[in-house]
């Protein structure tokens, strides 16, 4: 069953304000933080408007809600119920949960260079906030602790019996 998948990946870096979000998450400070968080909504907005409409199966924008997450405490809460409100949703929103210790392996093993976020303490306080997130929509929480084939296999499996 063949289907057609747009993924976007926020931040992006196909365009300016992706790679001035993910620039910023390169550096440190509230003020690199603040920075990050604008050029990154905006690049989820562009992302909205551009890819939205296309005619595909699906449409995967990695984050995207959960992006407020990384908002200081209690601005996640209202940042996700505002954009929750304007921005387009699915029926079917997953949530891939790792456990910190598994992501900063992960990232450890895949990259030279880390993002603000994504130390240790940083990934324990984000995913605690994401998961606060999930209660507000009907999204499906994916264990995501195993390898990546067996991810997807349980993603494939859920989009099939949709």
């Amino acid at each position: 069953m063949n289907k057609t998948v747009c993924l976007r990946v926020h931040p992006e870096d196909d365009n300016w304000f992706g790679k001035k979000a993910r620039g910023f998450l390169y550096s440190q400070g509230k003020s690199a933080h603040f920075a990050s968080a604008l050029f990154y909504m905006v690049d989820v907005i562009r992302s909205i408007v551009l890819y939205s409409w296309r005619k595909t199966d699906y449409i995967i924008f990695v984050r995207y809600l959960m992006g407020t997450a990384y908002l200081p405490s209690p601005l996640h809460t209202v940042g996700y119920n505002f954009f929750s409100l304007v921005v387009p949703k699915s029926k079917a929103m997953y949530f891939l949960d790792v456990k910190p210790e598994v992501a900063s392996a992960r990232i450890q093993n895949n990259r030279n260079d880390t993002e603000m976020f994504e130390n240790l303490p940083s990934l324990k306080k984000t995913r605690k906030k994401a998961l606060s997130l999930t209660r507000f929509d009907d999204w499906i929480i994916i264990d995501s602790n195993t390898s990546s084939e067996k991810v997807a296999e349980k993603l494939k499996q859920r989009l099939l019996f949709q």
